[in-house]
Formats: C-alpha cells, sequence, structure tokens
C-alpha cells in the first residue's frame, strides 16, 4: 500500500549524484506527524524539488558543453531540476483543491532524470 509524501520527504533523479528533498511551502496545508502533506502540484524547481548535487545527463546542456571541453570525459555539472509536468499518478485522496502525493509517483526532468521518492517523510498509509 502507498504512503502520503511529507515535507522533507527524501527524493532521487536517475541522474543526479546525490539524494534531494520534497519541500511543501504551503502552510495551510494539512499535516501529517507534524509534517505538511504533499500533492502532485508540489513540483517547482529549487521551490519544491531541490537540487541533486551534480547532474550526469548528456541531455543538459551544461554537461554537455563541459563534456565537449573535457575531451568527451563525462564532466557533471551542477544539478538545477527542469520538471515542467506534475508528480504522476495521482491519489485518489484531495488535499485542498489537488491530489495527495504518495510514494510510488514519479516525475521527470527534461534533461532525462527520473525523479522517484525513496522515503515519503513518515509512515501513514493511503486509506488509514
Amino acid at each position: 500500500m502507498s504512503k502520503y509524501v511529507c515535507m522533507g520527504a527524501q527524493l532521487q533523479c536517475s541522474f543526479g549524484m546525490s539524494p534531494g528533498q520534497l519541500m511543501v511551502v504551503d502552510a495551510s496545508r494539512p499535516m501529517i506527524e507534524n509534517k505538511l502533506q504533499a500533492t502532485i502540484m508540489d513540483y517547482a524547481p529549487m521551490v519544491n524539488i531541490l537540487t541533486f548535487g551534480m547532474c550526469q545527463s548528456m541531455s543538459n546542456p551544461t554537461v554537455a558543453s563541459a563534456t565537449a571541453a573535457a575531451m568527451g570525459v563525462l564532466t557533471p555539472m551542477p544539478c538545477v531540476p527542469a520538471v515542467v509536468v506534475p508528480w504522476s499518478p495521482a491519489g485518489k485522496v484531495i488535499v485542498g483543491i489537488f491530489p495527495a502525493l504518495l510514494d510510488n509517483a514519479k516525475c521527470n526532468c527534461m534533461w532525462g532524470g527520473q525523479i522517484s521518492i525513496t522515503n515519503p517523510g513518515q509512515n501513514f498509509l493511503e486509506g488509514d
């Protein structure tokens, strides 16, 4: 069974070199275990989805440029997530006006990375 995702959840990008974190900035959200509950709309880069350290995707123009300058040796560059669509799939429970974010959801970075939730930040199950 899926778990609800809250402020501080740990994220991982398939092209990132370190874990990221989910921030929930809407203080009017309900709380689970004293943490703000997330929705599928919490996907804004560097607001909700923080950096994954260094990016290794050759689709990222900064990585491609640095790699070309290094004569083809992959040269990771600082990660700035480029997410433009919400998390999917959506939960069935509505939080405010949007579906709840569940720990099985994923979202994609424009540079080709898939972002997943590795720790939802709490233990409350959907349907509890």
